[in-house]
């Protein structure tokens, strides 16, 4: 099992222009740990929801990657965004979950990965071309490319440690973030 938080930094390390949605919870706390970031979108509430605003900004920005990182109970309350993403095959769009197999926020209960469900599987049965599961140090090289360069969409589950890391917290100011996020995109201009 990877360490959550170096996983998290190797991954979006020399990220470019890279748009990043941060899922409910330690992926937001896992994001802000590898670098603050203005093309960082935290989410703090809409559980099951990253993977359909990384959807939107896809649509919205075909030529600019999109990458959501999010954990497994998010994806779990949002897994019929998976299903609305293979249809629209979005070719910039990456799908990452950090899956501890726990809901993390509400005090480390097992998920449905914990007793076999097959995210990965779930992401196959709709039609996402590029999926993969990480379990090694030595495969993060190829989930780096799936998130940065690979046509989509893409799926990567990455299996990490169950433990509790300390927070490192962003903004909460919704609007803050969602204005920052929006004057840096508008930098880069049509990517």
């Amino acid at each position: 099992m990877l360490d959550r938080r170096e996983c998290v930094r190797l991954l979006l390390g020399e990220r470019g222009d890279l748009l990043v949605v941060s899922g409910l919870g330690a992926p937001t706390y896992d994001v802000a740990a590898a670098g603050d970031h203005p093309l960082n979108f935290y989410l703090w509430g809409a559980m099951g929801g990253a993977a359909m605003i990384g959807l939107g900004l896809a649509l919205a920005r075909p030529r600019a990657r999109v990458a959501v990182i999010t954990g497994d109970g998010e994806m779990l309350m949002g897994l019929g965004s998976l299903a609305t993403i293979g249809v629209k095959q979005p070719q910039n769009l990456a799908i990452l979950v950090l899956d501890n197999r726990r809901y993390g926020e509400t005090g480390m209960q097992a998920s449905h990965t914990q007793y076999g469900i097959d995210m990965v599987g779930i992401a196959k049965a709709c039609r996402f071309p590029e999926v993969r599961a990480i379990s090694e140090v030595s495969e993060l090289d190829a989930a780096r490319c799936l998130l940065h360069s690979v046509n989509g969409p893409a799926f990567i589950q990455v299996q990490v440690r169950q433990e509790e890391v300390a927070r490192v917290l962003p903004s909460r100011d919704g609007y803050e973030i969602k204005f920052r996020f929006m004057q840096a995109v508008a930098k880069l201009g049509e990517v």
